[in-house]
């Protein structure tokens, strides 16, 4: 079976969300699990001259956008058995950011034709192109409307991804025939009209074969209108096709025996140890930021963007309480909006022995975080997979999540009889109940045995790529007998 992966970024080329932490480890888990996947990208100026000094150089080209013939260029690199593919061309590429420019709309369709157009270099003809997000929703939509004369694309199947319904690549209508070089009948029969605009990701809805999302929960959350960004209706009708495979993490690059960012390395093979060697590193951290060492206080962190998604009105308004009556400390990290970064500067202000805001980014500060805290807050609005929640448990930070998208799927509310469950999770999006199940968390902090109990469910709650992959291996391969 043979996969083409597209996406706009994957580590460790360039990043800016969970989307490139897919790209850069779901591929090397279909590639263990026997499927012969390619992952293709643009060629970004950001890209380290480490990658771009080993690429090899195997295409050299033109695409049409609408009226104009733009170079393409193909490089490849091979890194953990997978092979790169990256589309070059520097005029829409080589800048200093990925995204937010006014020619976007040009510089992804681009893209999206460029990947279709160079099959043939590449020698490379996919059963299933697995395109993700709006960058790369133009894919299914060229597929079907541009190379169905082809017999060499007859056989290809397309599996369209949303990541985060909520960004969709949305554009004056004018892109139609300046840009992207298509019918009109395509914007009046309503297939990428969007409130007389052009949608991107709409279109890539209708033309896919399959659409998939980040988890099972997400995948029935959009199909109402609360979460479908006025999409909802869309997905319904294609609910029959509509499938939810939760996002998996590296353990290898996650696991906290063998982190080189943290004070003291630790495992998941015994309960009282990794207990013992989290307070070390708990203790190491107050230190650090300069709150007062104690072992047995609990630590609860937030290591998340500052944004309104993320619940954060929540934590405003409840926070001061706790911290009065609590007796626990709170640890921040990120950045985002500036309303929210001065209001935890300010609570920092207010409780400076039981508070640390971290207004930056810092991968070395963030896993000593997740290894140090006992509890990791993560109380969003909606969340389509979320990633925080699966390293926390992976360094036995028990997470206190609300009950939405793949937060639902991956922590389980723990039952003190049975003695299972991950974690602690509330089902409505209100500030109290927020409250309460924090302040539960931290009660069940006291009985030390218990806490060690559920640090533990969580440590071995599995959440690598391996089932994942399984899921998505299936799902090509039931595309493919479609």
């Amino acid at each position: 079976m043979k996969v083409l992966y597209v996406a706009s970024e994957a580590v460790p080329f360039c990043k800016t969300g969970g989307l490139a932490d897919v790209a850069g480890t779901l591929p090397k888990a279909l590639k263990e699990a026997g499927v012969d996947v390619r992952v293709i990208m643009p060629k970004f100026g950001a890209i380290s001259e480490k990658y771009r000094n080993e690429m090899e150089h195997v295409y050299d080209g033109n695409v049409y956008v609408s009226w104009r013939s733009k170079y393409v260029g193909i490089d490849k690199y091979e890194l953990d058995g997978v092979t790169y593919y990256f589309v070059d061309n520097q005029e829409y590429f080589n800048r200093d950011g990925f995204y937010g420019y006014d020619d976007d709309a040009e510089r992804f369709s681009f893209f999206c034709r460029a990947i279709l157009n160079s099959l043939e270099a590449m020698d490379f003809w996919p059963d299933v192109i697995n395109a993700n997000d709006w960058h790369a929703a133009l894919v299914p939509v060229f597929l079907k409307l541009e190379h169905q004369g082809d017999e060499r694309y007859a056989g290809i199947k397309t599996i369209f991804t949303i990541h985060n319904l909520k960004y969709q690549g949305v554009f004056p209508k004018t892109v139609m025939d300046d840009v992207l070089g298509l019918d009109w009948q395509y914007f009046n029969n309503g297939d990428l009209e969007f409130y007389d605009a052009v949608n991107f990701m709409k279109g890539g809805i209708i033309y896919a074969d399959y659409v998939s999302t980040v988890s099972k929960t997400y995948a029935q959350e959009i199909q109402y209108e609360y979460f479908g960004e006025h999409l909802d209706g869309l997905l319904r009708k294609r609910r029959d096709d509509l499938y939810g495979i939760v996002n998996g993490i590296d353990y290898d690059t996650f696991n906290p025996a063998t982190d080189k960012n943290l004070f003291v390395n630790y495992d998941n093979t015994d309960k009282f140890n990794s207990f013992e060697r989290k307070c070390d590193n708990k203790e190491k951290l107050q230190e650090l930021l300069g709150l007062p060492k104690g072992r047995k206080i609990p630590m609860v962190s937030m290591v998340t963007r500052l944004v309104a998604a993320k619940g954060l009105d929540l934590v405003v308004r409840m926070m001061d309480e706790l911290l009065q009556h609590e007796d626990f400390q709170f640890v921040l990290l990120g950045t985002g909006d500036k309303v929210y970064e001065d209001w935890f500067k300010g609570l920092a202000w207010r409780f400076p022995n039981k508070v640390s805001t971290n207004i930056l980014f810092n991968n070395e500060l963030a896993q000593r975080i997740y290894a140090s805290s006992d509890i990791f807050l993560m109380p969003s609005n909606y969340e389509p997979c979320g990633i925080g929640q699966l390293i926390a448990m992976r360094y036995g930070a028990v997470p206190v999540v609300r009950e939405t998208g793949g937060l639902k799927d991956t922590v389980q509310q723990y039952d003190k009889y049975a003695k299972s469950g991950n974690g602690f999770v509330f089902s409505n999006y209100n500030a109290h109940e927020m409250m309460y199940s924090l302040k539960r968390a931290l009660s069940t902090y006291g009985s030390f045995e218990v806490w060690m109990q559920i640090e533990y469910n969580a440590m071995n709650s599995d959440y690598s790529w391996k089932e994942s992959a399984r899921e998505y291996k299936e799902l090509y391969e039931k595309l493919i007998q479609k």
